[in-house]
């Protein structure tokens, strides 16, 4: 992925894939802007209106100059003169609360809306303190004007409207108008953040991409569970069932890898416990010499694909295949040790698997009767995703690569089908576990032939290379 340009539809698959980070940071955003309404609530603003008297020295010329807004020159004066220090200064220890003169400045505007009327604008983190500012600054104003000290002569003023109620966006409103404000600026980090991880991001993810890492083809690739104990285990023994296209998936996969007898016409399993037959009547399993074994093997990093041996062993039984599935002695025993717990119970009478599959574990030195009739045996094997190290557990007709998407990237698969193929086990196909809804690929790359797939591909012979140093 880190070396792929970020087109709009690889953008979009990125940031669905990480749709749990978008959210979780909109989510901060969110609460971080209501955290601000609330730390930072609204002002509220209050207004004293003031009635002015001109002299008559500039009446007559009132009406000629004015400013461009329409306020004659005289009330563009007296606008300036409210705001102004002197006046500012004697209000402010009347003001609510104790603030400082640059305070009081900046919470104070001063307009005109007529000729002879100024308003004196207020805020204020409440009705009262702002109501309180406003009258304090008007009533400053006239003091001022009336004075002989006044910088513009004496001039008539009065109180038209005291400032007596409050206007503003409410709490409630706030927190909604920061809180969408948040959201909106967390959903922008988020998606930023999902790009840039999910540019660097290595593991791969498509179905092809899969394919194409090791040169083997997907065979199926189904959704799996996620058991987290022995009963999680045992749930699925007894009660999964795939939906019909994933039963196909499943049923298309054992019989690319050679199980007979799995074509549109599913053969009959007789009920003696000894042979399995087609719609001829032909034996197609009698004894050893019939049984089909797969291994599936895994990496210890990705949990999900553990459940695909499981689950292909409970859709063997479905059929009607007396299926086994074993558990050997595993690289690092951790890795299925529920699985294994699970195994050494016994199903449940009632399941309707009961009869038809077998769970077997048994540890290194040791040994397992395998059941006479067993048709379809499948052996779960899990590696480390780091230093892979083949288990020594049975050999198999078979073995795929079970993976989950973006659970693994190109190099570990490379080691895992490098220490397979070392240890005389060749990789036959792959099955994915959880897809990626928005994966469109198939993972059908042309079979290679069976003289060609003896060898390694190009791919893997490096990392055998680099593993051999």
């Amino acid at each position: 992925m880190s070396d792929k340009a970020l087109d709009l539809r690889t953008s979009t698959q990125i940031v669905r894939r990480h749709k749990f980070l978008v959210g979780f940071v909109v989510v901060l955003g969110i609460l971080g802007g209501a955290a601000y309404a609330v730390l930072r609530p609204p002002m509220l603003t209050s207004t004293a209106l003031v009635a002015l008297q001109e002299p008559a020295s500039v009446q007559q010329s009132a009406n000629n100059n004015t400013t461009a807004g329409g306020t004659d020159t005289f009330t563009a004066t007296q606008k300036v003169v409210a705001g102004s220090y002197p006046v500012l200064l004697d209000a402010l220890p009347h003001v609510r609360p104790a603030m400082s003169f640059d305070e009081l400045r900046h919470n104070v505007q001063v307009g005109s809306p007529s000729s002879d009327i100024i308003s004196v604008n207020a805020k204020g983190k409440n009705a009262a303190d702002a109501e309180a500012t406003a009258n304090a600054v008007a009533n400053s104003y006239i003091s001022y004007v009336s004075s002989s000290h006044s910088a513009v002569g004496r001039i008539q003023a009065q109180v038209l409207e005291s400032a007596s109620v409050a206007t503003g966006p409410t709490p409630v409103r706030q927190m909604i108008i920061y809180g969408l404000v948040g959201g909106l600026a967390g959903a922008l980090i988020g998606v930023i953040v999902a790009l840039a991880v999910g540019r660097n991001d290595r593991r791969v993810r498509a179905r092809d991409e899969i394919a194409n890492s090791i040169g083997i083809p997907v065979l199926a690739s189904v959704p799996v569970a996620h058991p987290s104990a022995a009963g999680g285990w045992t749930k699925l023994f007894e009660s999964y069932k795939p939906a019909a296209v994933h039963s196909w998936q499943l049923r298309t996969a054992l019989q690319q890898l050679g199980m007979p007898g799995l074509g549109l016409d599913r053969p009959a399993y007789d009920g003696n416990g000894s042979s399995f037959y087609d719609n001829d009547r032909a034996s197609i399993y009698d004894g050893d010499g019939g049984r089909f074994s797969l291994m599936v093997l895994s990496l210890s990093s990705d949990s999900g694909a553990l459940a695909l041996g499981p689950q292909l062993a409970v859709f063997g039984a479905s059929q009607g295949i007396p299926t086994s599935l074993v558990v050997g002695p595993q690289q690092d025993a951790t890795a299925t040790a529920t699985l294994r717990t699970a195994c050494a119970a016994p199903l449940s009478e009632a399941s309707i698997r009961h009869g038809m599959l077998r769970l077997i574990a048994y540890d290194e030195g040791g040994g397992f009767d395998m059941p006479p009739d067993t048709a379809l045996l499948i052996v779960v094997a899990v590696v480390d995703s780091r230093a892979p190290k083949m288990p020594d557990t049975m050999r198999t007709n078979a073995t795929v690569i079970g993976v989950s998407a973006g659970a693994a990237t190109a190099e570990q698969l490379a080691r895992a089908a490098v220490v397979a193929g070392a240890d005389g086990r060749e990789i036959t196909g792959i099955l994915v576990a959880d897809p990626d809804p928005a994966d469109q690929t198939t993972g059908r790359i042309p079979h290679l032939a069976r003289s060609a797939r003896r060898g390694l591909p190009n791919r893997l012979r490096g990392v055998v290379t680099e593993i051999k140093r």
